[in-house]
């Protein structure tokens, strides 16, 4: 029964919150790259489309199929993901991803809130879906780029 309580305390109201209002919800209409990710082990997909000028995401849009944990993510990464670089991308998947496997520092900000999902370490079936929003986006990035000096 204890499990049953740590996964209920894992779904916290703030988490549900997040969930519930991913900012930048659409897709858009004509991006420099799409990238869609998907998670083997959930199913959770995340479809990400991006716009750069001068290295910075100019606009971001994406469509989240995922559980609450991966909505979550998905909600911090779009609340502050223009504006954004590369390496800022970069930074926050890795230090996430540092938080999350080995109870690392908390991502730095713009993207400090996602410390919400710290509860979810214990929980490595859920890892995937959460990264797949900074993932995405670091692809679609680095294919902007791509596209762009091509």
């Amino acid at each position: 029964m204890s499990g049953e309580t740590d996964l209920i305390k894992l779904y916290s109201g703030r988490i549900l919150a997040l969930a519930a209002s991913i900012p930048h919800g659409e897709r858009l209409p004509d991006p420099d790259a799409t990238s869609k990710k998907r998670s083997p082990l959930c199913g959770s997909t995340v479809t990400v489309d991006v716009t750069l000028s001068d290295g910075k995401i100019t606009d971001f849009g994406q469509d989240v199929k995922a559980c609450a944990l991966g909505q979550a993510a998905a909600s911090v990464v779009g609340a502050h993901v223009v504006g954004c670089t590369e390496d800022q991308i970069l930074s926050a998947r890795d230090a996430l991803k540092d938080m999350l496997k080995n109870d690392g520092p908390t991502p730095t900000a713009p993207f400090s809130n996602l410390e919400v999902l710290r509860p979810a370490r214990e929980y490595k079936n859920r890892h995937a879906s959460i990264l797949l929003a900074l993932e995405a986006t670091l692809d679609a990035i680095q294919q902007a780029k791509q596209n762009s000096s091509a």
